[in-house]
């Protein structure tokens, strides 16, 4: 494909002030959610396929946000477009002053494999709605995704408009050597120091959403049943491959092995057995092989009882039997917790992105935070805690990008806030209001009146002027 004449074409068409208009914005909203709807099942075949998602995830974690997105733009683009007013300063009387959020121009979203429509479609969605011309590249490594939203898309609209460029790393590294007036990209921090990189020779604005190493903190005044369940939903989710699952635990030494019990019940319960339509497989080789290797025999959590000689029941019905275990072909891990973890152990040392679970001891909160402040920014926190001063240290001290108390992961779900990183976890945000402020330019206007202006701004200056000039700026 031509990419510079794609990019051109859709300069051109962006040039021409139709996507500015509120009625073809929503229009085209509608189409593309009308469009989702109409090759729904198509979607939950193509994911399927791709690594073993379950329509049920598949609905909860990606359609879902998306049709909720499109809604809440519908209602909200009226109020948002409108020129906004704010106060004008006394040295610009007689004035009004207004913000005008205006679209880019040509946007280029990069997608992830994880959450491949969600992570894909949000972001274009903000850019849209913001009145831009949008070029995605979804992740090659979900080809039946990849090439189902090709055909959806570019087969509804047209490319001067909203396009999918399919393909792989190749095709990223071309599309780069362009001028975009925005890119968006989702992954790792590696990729994402190629992407800021490749834009910074056109000066281009990046959103780069990453990841990192996001710890859940369990304190001695935890709901120690609540904090089980949730975190093993939170971690085992999509089989650990989400950017804001809990990477690693930090639990309270006298609260340690009960958490340990309860979380073995929780796992046992939501039944993540190999071939279960909940529990998806791992991507690729590449990744099972990365996540094997983090595994430390020597380390994995065989649950309370430690009697498994004793145990007389099926593989993927045991905790002590399941947890570790493997199967090459599926490219299938198991729910694994590590205990008697250090700080330099392999597992510590980068995003795990999978069912892998360290477990480390604390017993001074204060202590905790400071080590995790020496580290880098993760994307998100999790902290469990009734106790009102934990909560206040936890959100007064430590930097993250979004995170929950006495949750994991929900915060994504709230349309009203941001989703982003800080520091190596990426640079900037999106979600609602937020996507739509990410992919405008706020351009500030003062409307001045012709009369009523005084002189003392202009030459020549005096001791007067200076005196008046002093008073009206401070």
């Amino acid at each position: 494909m031509d990419f510079e004449k794609l990019i051109e074409e859709q300069r051109k068409f962006f040039r021409g002030h139709s996507t500015k208009k509120l009625e073809f914005r929503r229009t085209q909203l509608r189409k593309l959610r009308d469009l989702l709807r109409t090759h729904e099942n198509e979607l939950y075949s193509a994911i399927e396929a791709d690594f073993g998602k379950s329509k049920f995830d598949t609905y909860s974690t990606e359609l879902s946000f998306i049709f909720r997105e499109i809604d809440f733009y519908l209602k909200k683009l009226p109020a948002w477009i409108r020129p906004k007013k704010v106060r004008t300063g006394l040295s610009s009387l007689p004035g009004k002053s207004r913000i005008y959020y205006e679209p880019l121009g040509c946007c280029l979203i990069i997608g992830a494999w994880n959450y491949p429509y969600q992570l894909t479609l949000l972001p274009a969605i903000a850019a849209l709605a913001a009145g831009n011309t949008v070029i995605i590249k979804p992740s090659e490594l979900t080809p039946e995704c990849a090439a189902l939203m090709a055909r959806m898309i570019n087969d509804s609209f047209s490319k001067e408009y909203f396009h999918v460029v399919p393909g792989g790393a190749e095709e990223t590294t071309e599309l780069l050597k362009y001028h975009f007036d925005h890119v968006f990209f989702t992954g790792s921090p590696r990729v994402g120091r190629m992407i800021y990189e490749a834009a910074a020779r056109h000066l281009t604005p990046v959103t780069l959403e990453l990841g990192g190493k996001s710890p859940a903190i369990v304190c001695e005044t935890a709901n120690l049943e609540v904090a089980a369940r949730r975190i093993v939903w939170g971690k085992f989710l999509n089989a650990g491959q989400t950017c804001i699952a809990p990477d690693y635990l930090l639990v309270h030494k006298k609260v340690h092995q009960r958490l340990l019990e309860l979380m073995e019940e929780q796992i046992l319960q939501f039944d993540y057995r190999s071939g279960s339509t909940h529990y998806p497989g791992i991507i690729n080789r590449r990744h099972f092989d990365r996540l094997k290797a983090l595994i430390d025999p020597g380390k994995i959590y065989r649950g309370h009882s430690q009697n498994i000689g004793k145990i007389n029941t099926p593989d993927d019905t045991d905790y002590a039997r399941m947890t570790g275990r493997i199967n090459e072909q599926e490219l299938f891990i198991a729910p694994t917790m590590l205990v008697n973890v250090e700080w330099e152990d392999p597992c510590m040392q980068e995003e795990i992105f999978g069912p892998i679970l360290p477990v480390l001891t604390f017993e001074d909160l204060d202590k905790l935070l400071a080590r995790l402040i020496a580290l880098e920014k993760p994307l998100a926190a999790y902290l469990f805690s009734n106790n009102r001063q934990e909560q206040q240290k936890f959100t007064g001290q430590f930097s993250f990008g979004g995170g929950c108390i006495n949750d994991t992961l929900m915060h994504i779900s709230n349309t009203y806030l941001p989703f982003g990183g800080v520091g190596k976890s990426g640079m900037g945000h999106y979600h609602g209001r937020f996507g739509f402020e990410t992919f405008s330019h706020a351009k500030s206007v003062l409307h001045k009146a012709n009369w009523g202006e005084p002189s003392i701004k202009y030459p020549p200056y005096s001791k007067g002027k200076l005196k008046w000039i002093r008073r009206l700026l401070s």
